[in-house]
């Protein structure tokens, strides 16, 4: 590997959209937006979360986690790729690419364990209330979080010796707009079928178990949610669960299509928009989302702008 990558000093070449030059000068000008409203919505839910004692619970202590964890996320991934899309110099350092899959791939496998433990979090709130304040003590939130943190990152460790260990091909030519894993392994000049089992393996264990958990956690919500007699009550307790809910069907939605979609020639194109997607929009998204299905966060980003001093 180190031969092979010593002949090449650009390191790789992450194509994107290159044939289209005219999409890319578009895609410039909507992914540096939403970049910006990225890094801004993000750190009003810390800042929110954190001078609001009103919002010192556990579900603030969590989102505040995941808007940390999306700050980096996209982070990890934006500047390159504007960088690429501004010009016709598509190259990333090989210890660029490296250290893009390591951050990025620890990131959203941390995000699939959050989102689970998030999930744990309204399941105790809504099925549990009376025992809620016992069950999600300080420790174990700070236990809750470090396992998603810990955890994210054992895997991209792994992930990432195994697919840097591959003899990749010549030409270094990554046919996305980031250094991931699905795009790398399609440049190796050996058979793969190791490494592709191995991706099997950690796409059950990152993003099947966890949406199934989620799934069940929800199940036993809703059930609950329905005995409750009053309408009020229902929509409320709805209310507390429906924006989470929404950022698992948005993130693991396009994470399960780029990493357990069936092999075909076609959905190359697709895949760098779900790519785009989960990597740039999603991470904009989530703080929309849970600042206006939540009041309590409107009225402290409120006044935390000035626009409410009461």
């Amino acid at each position: 590997m180190k031969g092979t990558n010593a002949s090449t000093p650009a390191g790789f070449i992450l194509l994107g959209f290159s044939d289209q030059p005219h999409l890319e000068m578009v895609l410039l000008l909507v992914v540096s937006v939403i970049y910006i409203l990225t890094l801004m919505g993000n750190t009003a839910i810390i800042l929110v979360s954190y001078f609001n004692p009103k919002l010192h619970t556990p579900m603030y202590f969590f989102l505040s986690n995941l808007s940390f964890l999306d700050l980096c996320f996209t982070t990890s991934v934006v500047p390159q790729m504007l960088w690429n899309l501004k010009g016709p110099d598509k190259t990333i350092s090989y210890t660029g690419c490296v250290i893009q899959l390591y951050v990025a791939l620890g990131l959203g496998s941390t995000e699939c364990v959050l989102l689970t433990v998030m999930a744990y979090d309204r399941f105790n709130a809504i099925c549990r209330p009376l025992h809620y304040g016992v069950i999600m003590h300080p420790k174990l939130l700070q236990q809750l979080a470090a396992l998603a943190w810990i955890s994210g990152f054992v895997e991209s460790t792994v992930q990432t010796i195994l697919v840097f260990q591959l003899p990749l091909c010549s030409h270094h030519m990554v046919d996305d707009f980031t250094c991931e894993e699905p795009a790398l392994i399609k440049i190796a000049c050996v058979n793969t079928t190791f490494l592709e089992n191995e991706l099997s393996i950690a796409s059950v264990l990152y993003v099947v178990i966890p949406l199934g958990l989620i799934l069940v956690s929800y199940g036993c919500i809703v059930r609950s949610v329905l005995k409750i007699k009053s309408t009020e009550g229902r929509r409320k307790a709805f209310g507390t669960c429906g924006s989470h809910l929404i950022v698992v069907v948005l993130f693991f939605g396009t994470l399960a299509s780029i990493y357990i979609q069936p092999k075909s020639k076609y959905t190359q194109n697709y895949s760098k928009f779900l790519t785009l997607f989960y990597t740039v929009v999603t991470p904009s998204l989530n703080p929309l989302i849970y600042t206006l299905r939540n009041k309590e966060a409107k009225w402290a980003l409120r006044r935390l702008l000035g626009r409410d001093p009461s």
